[in-house]
């Protein structure tokens, strides 16, 4: 929770929603299936530590991040879930995860030696990448997995602890591509088991898959976008297997009420020019705060109705028109319900011509997030 506020703008966290939403994708998967709770970028701008700490609390029974830095955070935060590093570390801060408690990915055989070479005080705990066609980081042939295999065999102070892989079109209307993914991991699995007889994780899910194919999903998923209340695609929204809460809502208020006459403009540039005498209201809150300049024309909701934003919006200001005369102080909700109405996720993304992923995310730390939660 914010203590302290000196502007009227904020990000409103629901965390009760957080619960609902792993709540709901617990339900869909088998009864011995786990699941990590993907909190990179800031949870998806919602908020790192109270976003872990929500998820887990709820059911979640690890972590995972992009970077390094992020598990740290989570560390630092007295966290001590197992938390997993989807992208690549160099080799030469694996004492640091180790350290920490930090499972890595890896998907190189020269890491592995250069690792193998370095004292470790604590075992290293690896997830082996394998790119089925996502075309990013992982390795993608038998003689890489067995090399890699041979090696990790080599040094007890490494133990691998999990496999997995990631969907390019787990949320797509074709699933053709899906479905080649899925032969070339289980063609990937069956050599791996040839080579390791310890159990591991094994994970391929994202959310859009642990939706759709919850039953073939291993025995764990990776719930990211759909933590949060969000559709990995509007195909998968409109499916209807599962039902999702945003959690993530943003406000500002008026802080100044003016009327202006017919063929006055309004902000740079005049691109804005009164068609007949209007109230405008100005909000704090623009594109140094991530809400983007190409968001003119959008719609704010005030008591409930839909007004427009008019005129280029400033680095700290955006001005919108009014149906008549509000009080300053007037909440403005720019992001989420107010009466009757919704201004969703999906809805700015495509007025940005974007996916839904990227909007919490471009609402920077300017921002404030006030947590809402029950308990």
């Amino acid at each position: 929770m914010v203590e302290k506020m000196y502007r009227d703008t904020w990000a409103e966290i629901n965390l009760d929603a957080i619960a609902y939403n792993i709540t709901q994708i617990k339900e869909k998967l088998p009864q011995d299936s786990n699941v990590i709770a993907v909190v990179k970028a800031n949870a998806y701008g919602h908020g790192i530590v109270p976003v872990a700490k929500k998820a887990l609390e709820s059911g979640a029974s690890g972590l995972a991040v992009a970077i390094l830095e992020e598990a740290l955070t989570l560390r630092e935060a007295a966290i001590t879930a197992p938390i997993l590093v989807l992208g690549f570390v160099p080799a030469k801060y694996a004492s640091v995860a180790a350290e920490h408690n930090i499972t890595l990915t890896f998907f190189q055989l020269d890491w592995i030696k250069e690792v193998g070479k370095q004292d470790l005080i604590n075992p290293l705990k690896l997830h082996l990448k394998v790119d089925t066609g996502m075309g990013r980081i992982g390795i993608r042939s038998d003689e890489e997995m067995v090399s890699i295999l041979q090696e990790i065999a080599k040094n007890k102070n490494i133990h691998l602890s999990g496999i997995f892989t990631h969907f390019a079109t787990a949320d797509a209307e074709d699933l053709s591509f899906y479905r080649e993914q899925t032969e070339r991991f289980e063609a990937f699995l069956h050599v791996f088991k040839k080579f390791w007889k310890k159990p591991v994780m094994i994970h391929i899910g994202n959310s859009a898959a642990a939706i759709r194919f919850p039953e073939k999903m291993y025995n764990c998923v990776r719930f990211g976008i759909s933590m949060y209340g969000l559709y990995p695609s509007q195909e998968v929204r409109e499916e209807h297997a599962i039902q999702l809460k945003q959690a993530f809502s943003l406000h500002s208020r008026l802080v100044h009420v003016k009327k202006i006459a017919k063929g006055e403009s309004v902000s740079y540039g005049q691109t804005y020019i009164a068609k007949n005498d209007e109230w405008i209201g100005t909000i704090p809150i623009g594109y140094g705060d991530g809400w983007n300049r190409k968001l003119q024309g959008m719609n704010v909701l005030v008591n409930g109705k839909r007004m427009p934003i008019i005129g280029r919006i400033c680095m700290d200001q955006t001005m919108i028109k009014l149906d008549g005369y509000y009080d300053v102080g007037t909440k403005v909700t720019l992001i989420g319900s107010e009466g009757n109405d919704c201004i969703e996720m999906d809805e700015i993304a495509r007025y940005l011509d974007t996916i839904t992923y990227e909007i919490p995310c471009m609402i920077n730390e300017r921002i404030p997030r006030v947590y809402v939660d029950s308990n």
